[in-house]
């Protein structure tokens, strides 16, 4: 919201967003698996949604912007568990599914140990500029929720590695 580089690379990650959506629901329907895909997305639209609008930035910012931003951020930190879920019901996932999944891991992991390392650097006054209340401890919060989430995945995924395995195989309880 505060730097112009941020609404650059936020509007890039919509539109590359939409491309994969557009790619997926029209020129890759035929490999799509709606049987397994049982997921229904409201289970985290709607909390998150709720929590936006109690819990958000206290910032100088027009309102819908601040509830916005805070839904935003509780979706991203929750937004893998559908593709979790597909992938625990086929068992199955394929090499490049899997290497974008945990790179994805990887990638919140250290956007995770940065916003700790962040944190502590500045003796938490990287937190009182995020604004008060519980907002800042829920950003923070939700880096770490989203950090979880995906390590199951990422231990799976490296173990498969090790035993030279081309495709992830993941036991039956992975993601519930």
């Amino acid at each position: 919201m505060e730097y112009d580089i941020h609404t650059l690379l936020d509007s890039a990650t919509l539109l590359t967003t939409l491309w994969v959506i557009y790619m997926i629901r029209f020129n890759l329907r035929s490999s799509y698996m709606e049987d397994k895909d049982n997921f229904a997305i409201y289970y985290l639209v709607i909390p998150c949604a709720l929590l936006a609008l109690i819990i958000h930035p206290t910032t100088h910012h027009n309102i819908f912007n601040r509830i916005s931003w805070a839904f935003c951020v509780y979706l991203e930190s929750i937004s893998v568990l559908p593709q979790l879920r597909v992938m625990q019901n086929t068992k199955i996932v394929e090499p490049f599914t899997a290497h974008y999944v945990f790179a994805l891991g990887v990638a919140r992991f250290l956007s995770c140990a940065h916003w700790v390392l962040q944190v502590l650097d500045t003796r938490g006054r990287l937190l009182t500029a995020l604004g008060y209340g519980l907002w800042p401890s829920m950003v923070l919060l939700s880096e770490i929720v989203q950090t979880f989430i995906l390590a199951d995945f990422c231990y799976y995924y490296v173990k498969s590695v090790l035993g030279g395995q081309l495709v992830l195989r993941l036991p039956s309880g992975v993601v519930h």
